[in-house]
């Protein structure tokens, strides 16, 4: 890998892990353009995107550092106050938020160290899986922009509604999927407004990428730096600064537009895989 490799697969890894149109099957189709993923030993691919995500979990870390802040000092004030005896109904709107954040956190966790293997496997770098995971979500995304109400807002999630939101996050270790994309989703399925949905969709990506982070940095593998430290620490800074300005785009055109742009844009990439795919441009 070059340098220049190392700051597109940055830029990419910014952008799409944010927006909902799958980091992975953008990083993969780039992996495999480049000549970058190793068909004996693909956890090298997948531990080098691990640690690239760090990047991406500052960036989401710093732009709601006020929110989360808030959220902590409201929780810890709050259970030494009340305590868990008085309930959770008289917790703040903040303490309410942080505690849905948890319970949205869950089934990931669950789920994912339960697939661990399968994730790290061939599976994940499946041209065909990605395609289908990119234009079946795309349907499940103009069918929730046709249905949702698009009037919740944050303040009025329940416990029932971070859940759903939760087990749709763990649908995103689909490759393909996208955790922004399925989250988003099953929050516009709930109802609630588009801006709301990505908000809660990036704070409930800050446990769980962390977890995954901190999970690959304490056993990753040394063939990840065959690639290059230099080239995994720029790719990382750079994913960091692309993912903040991904968020910070996405948040304010979601107040004013659909998400149907990017389901147009995940069933033409879908279609494209599979044209690659046939044409042997990339192999399976």
């Amino acid at each position: 890998m070059n340098p220049w490799y190392a700051v597109l697969l940055g830029i990419i890894q910014g952008i799409t892990e944010f927006l909902p149109i799958s980091s992975t099957a953008h990083l993969t189709l780039a992996g495999k353009l480049f000549g970058l993923i190793a068909a004996d030993h693909p956890e090298t691919w997948t531990e080098f995107i691990a640690v690239m995500q760090v990047g991406t979990l500052i960036a989401v870390i710093v732009y709601f550092w006020r929110d989360l802040l808030r959220m902590a000092s409201s929780l810890i004030a709050d259970l030494r106050s009340k305590g868990l005896r008085s309930g959770f109904r008289a917790y703040s709107q903040d303490s309410h938020l942080a505690l849905l954040l948890v319970v949205g956190t869950l089934p990931v966790a669950l789920i994912g160290f339960a697939l661990k293997d399968l994730i790290e496997g061939t599976f994940t770098k499946t041209v065909l899986v990605l395609a289908g995971s990119l234009i079946a979500l795309a349907l499940l995304l103009w069918l929730a922009e046709r249905i949702s109400t698009h009037r919740r807002t944050l303040q009025e999630l329940t416990w029932f509604d971070a859940l759903v939101v939760g087990l749709a996050q763990a649908f995103a270790l689909v490759p393909g999927s996208s955790r922004s994309g399925t989250t988003i989703t099953a929050g516009l399925f709930l109802g609630i407004s588009r801006d709301a949905a990505a908000r809660f969709s990036f704070l409930l990506s800050i446990p769980a990428v962390l977890a995954s982070g901190v999970f690959e940095l304490a056993r990753i593998d040394p063939s990840v730096f065959e690639m290059g430290f230099l080239n995994l620490a720029l790719a990382t800074v750079v994913s960091g600064v692309a993912g903040y300005a991904a968020i910070a785009w996405l948040l304010r055109y979601l107040m004013k537009h659909s998400t149907m742009a990017f389901v147009w844009y995940r069933v033409a990439l879908g279609v494209a895989l599979l044209l690659l795919l046939r044409s042997g441009l990339i192999t399976p």
